[in-house]
């Protein structure tokens, strides 16, 4: 789960990492009042989980409560790369002296984290790694070691700060590093990290992303992080059904029991959609080990609201759940559904029982399932059925 900056800066805060003054405004008497309360030069920030804000005009500096109110008007409702503005957040205004960048992130491929850190924040950090890569320190962290004072010491020395912010910026390092562990986030991201005109290190903007894996248990808090009203619509319904499920830009939806297969469909798919119509997947969907009708039927329900969807690839691998479960769990979908069913499906069933289950489906013999006796052959069938229904 992204957060949104303000959500971000709390938690800073929460955390012991110096911030300035936000209050988060949803209307522009809202806005008007938390410039008020804050007092002097304040920042109007759309509160957008996207970047370039400010590029947009959804950064603007206000030196009055009135000049707050007029900027929160033109703000609020504005769209930012597709994303609707629905709060702002007012920000304390901040004597910048000088400007850095840090972050520490999930490092899948090496299966540790990483801090980045450089002297030169505030620009895009995708193209200061790109046009400057020398200028980014990227420095490993053991999972189990942290960032501890000999850790942030050396991140900062290999970001070449100078000798004499060297103990402030590790110091705000560390605390940076403790929300990252203790909310179990995946990203905690500051830029820019700034020296004010004082001499302070002020984390002026941050991002967070948390571990959805962790919320329910470990940090039951976190849902009301949770913007539901921005939540796309279909992976809101999948979630409340427990389905594993995320949206795609393509054609054809998938079905099928357990992440790896599933993967491995949407490649199928993929390929075969260059046959037909250049159609791809629309949809991860993984309904794990068990496929009763009531599972089928939600990841179907899901599947088929989804108005660019035109074919469904149903691709499982019988095991623990066999395939003549599996093979009832569709017919039963089927017939929970009804209308709502109304776009052709291609089955694929293999493993546990596997003749069984396609007796089932070749006995129900409903009009929208086509069984194929390969994963290839599913993939083609759907990719060619997606594409005479575009």
């Amino acid at each position: 789960m992204d957060l949104y900056e303000y959500q971000a800066r709390d938690l800073f805060e929460a955390h012991g990492v110096p911030v300035l003054a936000g209050i988060v405004a949803y209307t522009p008497e809202e806005a008007k009042a938390a410039a008020e309360k804050i007092g002097g030069v304040v920042v109007v920030k759309a509160q957008v989980k996207v970047g370039g804000r400010g590029k947009a005009g959804g950064v603007k500096v206000a030196k009055t409560a009135d000049e707050a109110f007029e900027h929160a008007s033109n703000i609020l409702g504005m769209d930012i790369k597709g994303h609707t503005v629905n709060k702002v957040m007012i920000a304390q205004g901040a004597d910048i002296a000088e400007e850095f960048y840090f972050s520490v992130l999930l490092d899948r491929a090496n299966r540790n984290y990483l801090a980045m850190c450089s002297v030169e924040g505030g620009m895009e950090i995708e193209v200061l790694a790109v046009e400057r890569p020398d200028a980014l320190a990227k420095v490993a962290v053991d999972p189990i070691v942290g960032i501890d004072a000999a850790k942030a010491a050396e991140i900062v020395e290999a970001a070449n700060f100078p000798e004499e912010l060297r103990a402030k910026v590790a110091d705000t390092i560390q605390k940076l590093w403790v929300v990252f562990k203790e909310e179990d986030a995946t990203l905690v991201e500051v830029n820019p990290l700034v020296k004010t005109g004082a001499g302070d290190i002020v984390a002026l903007d941050g991002k967070v992303s948390l571990d959805d894996n962790a919320s329910e248990v470990r940090h039951p808090a976190h849902e009301e992080l949770e913007d539901k009203g921005a939540a796309d619509p279909l992976e809101a319904k999948a979630k409340a059904a427990g389905l594993n499920y995320v949206k795609l830009d393509g054609e054809v939806g998938i079905i099928g029991n357990g992440a790896g297969l599933v993967m491995s469909t949407l490649d199928v798919v993929a390929y075969a959609g260059e046959n037909h119509g250049s159609v791809k997947p629309a949809n991860f969907l993984d309904i794990g080990g068990g496929a009763s009708a009531e599972v089928m039927a939600n990841g179907l329900d899901v599947i088929l609201n989804d108005p660019q969807v035109k074919s469904v690839f149903v691709n499982v691998f019988g095991g623990i759940t066999a395939c003549d479960a599996v093979a009832n769990g569709i017919v039963g979908a089927l017939n929970t559904l009804g209308d709502a069913a109304n776009k052709p499906l291609v089955v694929r069933l293999d493993g546990n029982n596997v003749e069984e289950g396609r007796a089932i489906l070749a006995e129900a013999n409903h009009p929208l399932v086509t069984l194929a006796a390969t994963m290839d052959e599913g993939a083609d069938k759907a990719a060619e059925l997606a594409n005479a229904a575009k």
